[in-house]
């Protein structure tokens, strides 16, 4: 990593880290510790998304979920991480990567059970109108009248806005 980078060149550590996400209520708990750094939006892209990831110990990425429209893809940078997917659990170690296409109803997620924190990279496209499932409890993100709100599945009830 060097010390004197210029644009377009930068160092992951120099965007802004953001911290938790955005669930509402106790959904939050597990990822209140993640660390984000949106690289892409960093960088000035606007067509995907590139974001650098920190999970201490005990923490989740998300909620188990997939995208409607949107394709995701995640490589571990260092430490070890297990993915949980519709098929169960297995470990991914540095280097390791997954795939998510878009509209695969196969919800996924990232927990680190290790003895130490784990890094990753986390990409994604851009699509309009991508929408989420979340089949491990009764929450959705849906579009209602051009914005995006967190939904119960069961009844589409709005639980509170995205953002």
């Amino acid at each position: 990593m060097s010390d004197t980078l210029n644009s377009p060149a930068f160092s992951a550590l120099s965007a802004p880290a953001e911290l938790g996400n955005d669930y509402p209520g106790d959904l939050a708990d597990a990822s209140a510790g993640r660390i984000k750094r949106r690289l892409g939006v960093y960088g000035g892209l606007n067509n995907y998304g590139v974001n650098h990831v920190t999970l201490p110990v005990g923490c989740q990425s998300a909620l188990r979920h997939w995208h409607t429209r949107q394709d995701e893809f995640v490589m571990v940078l260092s430490g070890e991480l297990i993915l949980l997917t519709n098929s169960g659990e297995q470990t991914l170690g540095a280097g390791d990567c997954a795939a998510f296409p878009a509209g695969r109803a196969d919800g996924h997620a990232l927990v680190n059970r290790s003895a130490t924190e784990a890094t990753y990279l986390e990409i994604g496209d851009r699509t309009a109108g991508d929408e989420v499932d979340y089949p491990d409890v009764d929450m959705a993100v849906r579009w209602i009248d051009g914005k995006e709100f967190f939904v119960r599945r069961s009844d589409g009830s709005i639980i509170k806005k995205v953002g």
